[in-house]
Formats: structure tokens, sequence, C-alpha cells
């Protein structure tokens, strides 16, 4: 099956799907968007008020925000892939619960490993950890990681940065060097250079593995 078909079954899966407790409180499913053949996908962490009414993921203030930073580096929120780890928005915008996560989670894995994107851009700390369990969001940001079958690139979330003015600082840096951690991926994979897989009880303060 061709991916756009095989992308367009599993959407139709998560607008479907009934199987944990926020599809009931719920507008909509937001399965995702964007270019399907993009080297970089950006994760985020649950939908909120605004994609729950419209279906899609950041549209709200923190999509404004993430919309602003792809421009600076020279893209369009079309130009990427954009979802979250957690399909339908959580009651009061709350913290996805493990078993919520744990239940979408082949969804994601699904649409990730048939886009297959050189890059996984996360956005906040839940996101970074579906990847990468024992990451810490304030010390591991502007890195590049191994975790699992991807190269991850651990950012603030958007809506985490609106909120305090170090952050928005700190999450502007680490956009304007996005281009250059993709190009650094796509050398580490065509090389077929093997990066450490970074535990938390391991971590030597040493992740910037070269950038």
């Amino acid at each position: 099956m061709e991916k756009e078909k095989l992308l367009e079954e599993i959407t139709k899966n998560i607008k479907d799907c009934k199987k944990c407790r926020l599809c009931r409180s719920a507008t909509n499913a937001v399965p995702g968007e964007g270019n399907i053949n993009s080297k970089m996908v950006f994760i985020g962490e649950a939908p909120g008020f605004n994609e729950d009414v419209t279906g899609r993921p950041f549209v709200g203030r923190a999509g404004k925000l993430l919309e602003t930073f792809l421009k600076e580096i020279g893209y369009k929120r079309e130009d990427v892939w954009i979802g979250n780890i957690v399909k339908h928005r959580p009651p009061e915008n709350r913290d996805p619960l493990p078993d919520e996560i744990a239940t979408c989670k082949p969804f994601l894995e699904l649409q990730l490993k048939t886009i297959h994107p050189v890059l996984v851009v996360t956005l906040g700390r839940f996101a970074m950890n579906y990847f990468y369990r024992d990451g810490k969001i304030s010390r591991d940001r502007g890195n590049l990681i191994r975790a699992a079958d991807f190269l991850i690139y651990p950012v603030y979330h958007p809506a985490a940065a609106l909120r305090g003015n170090s952050m928005m600082n700190d999450l502007r840096v680490d956009f304007k060097r996005i281009p250059e951690v993709l190009k650094k991926a796509e050398e580490i994979l065509e090389l077929g250079v093997k990066l450490p897989q970074i535990s938390g009880q391991d971590f030597d303060g040493q992740l910037n593995l070269g950038l």
C-alpha cells in the first residue's frame, strides 16, 4: 500500500478509535497533518482547545508561534509534518496519563514508520519522554539524541515558551539550529554512524554530538 493511502487508513482508524477515555470528552480526533515526505516531523504532547475544535494540530497561540519559528528557518507548516503523541484532547488540557499515551502509541508508531523522517523534533517533555524515557527537557534540549530507531532533537514546547521569556529565547535559539541539525542527522544516517543510546544512568553531560 502506498504511503498516502496507508496514512489515510491510519487517520481513519484514529478518528474511529474508542479505546480510551479521552474520546468521550473530545470533540474531534487530531491525527496530525502536513508533508508526508518531509525529512522532519514535529511531535507535541496532545491537542488543546483549538485543536479539539478544528481537528488540526497546533492551530492556537502555540501553533502560531511554531509557524513563526518555522518561517524564521525558511519553512512553512505545510513543508513539514506535525502531530502529537496523544490524538484526543485531555479534559481541561491536563497532562496525558500513562495509559492514554500507551493506547495512542501504535498510531504514532505507524505514522512515523510510514513517513520515515530523518529528524524528529520533539516539542516539550512529554514528547521527548515518549522517545527517550530518561530525558530531562531542561538538560537535553538543543541536542541531537539517538533514541531507539530515531534521531530526535528536543526543544521546549511553544506553549511553555509563551509563559516565560527565558524559554522563549531558548526555543528561538534551538529552532535556529534546526537546519544545521537536520544536515548533521542526514550525514549520520548516510554514513551509518552509530550514536550512543543515552540513558539517565550513564548520562555524562556530553549530549552535543559534535553540534
